[in-house]
């Protein structure tokens, strides 16, 4: 509880689950219980400028903020959903204060001890769960440009990992990354005709 008697709130949400490539972001918000933050809704809806601006509002408003993420290499290993779980739960132990309860965006939530409430569509419903969506949001795009100049070729700047026609050509050129999830479909099958491939040719030329 805070000064005036009323619970201290935390939102949790992640992006980047649906990506082939990169890790999974997920960013915990507790804002104060007045606060002036207007367009406040989903990341998704949100222009990569407006993004930035409520970012840098969000920080200067925010009781606490915190940033949690698993890695390529985890999402391969637990699963998309337990690695997204993850990095939620990350976020919310790395938060400076404790909240009293925590809205988690989806049907699904970490296991963390304080009271939890899921609510679907609550990147766009719940103040503190946007907020959250646009902070990981933020966070995991500068991530994924800094990976496109240690991978170039692949245009992670521009589409960030996900599975848009020009990222799966030069996947399908180029092969996979270290990066790339390899438990993911389109990537998945991509290496298993590139070994089937290379069988063949072992089989013809041996």
């Amino acid at each position: 509880m805070n000064e005036n008697n009323l619970p201290i709130i935390a939102g949790i949400d992640e992006v980047g689950r649906g990506c082939l490539a990169g890790p999974v972001v997920a960013s915990a918000v507790i804002l104060p219980n007045k606060f002036d933050l207007p367009h406040l809704r989903d990341s998704k809806k949100l222009t990569p400028k407006q993004r930035e601006f409520l970012e840098i509002r969000i920080k200067e408003t925010a009781i606490a903020w915190a940033i949690g993420l698993a890695t390529h290499r985890e999402i391969d290993s637990i699963n998309i959903l337990q690695a997204s779980l993850l990095a939620m739960k990350r976020a919310f132990c790395r938060l400076s204060i404790r909240p009293d309860l925590v809205y988690v965006d989806g049907i699904h939530a970490p296991h963390i001890d304080v009271h939890l409430i899921c609510v679907k569509r609550g990147d766009d419903l719940v103040p503190q769960i946007s907020a959250a969506s646009i902070l990981a949001k933020t966070y995991r795009d500068n991530i994924m440009k800094k990976l496109d100049k240690n991978f170039p070729g692949y245009g992670f700047a521009i589409h960030k990992g996900y599975a848009t026609r020009y990222h799966l050509d030069r996947l399908k050129a180029m092969g996979p990354s270290r990066i790339h999830r390899k438990s993911f479909k389109g990537v998945k099958e991509l290496i298993e005709l590139r070994h089937c491939q290379l069988t063949l040719k072992d089989y013809y030329t041996g």
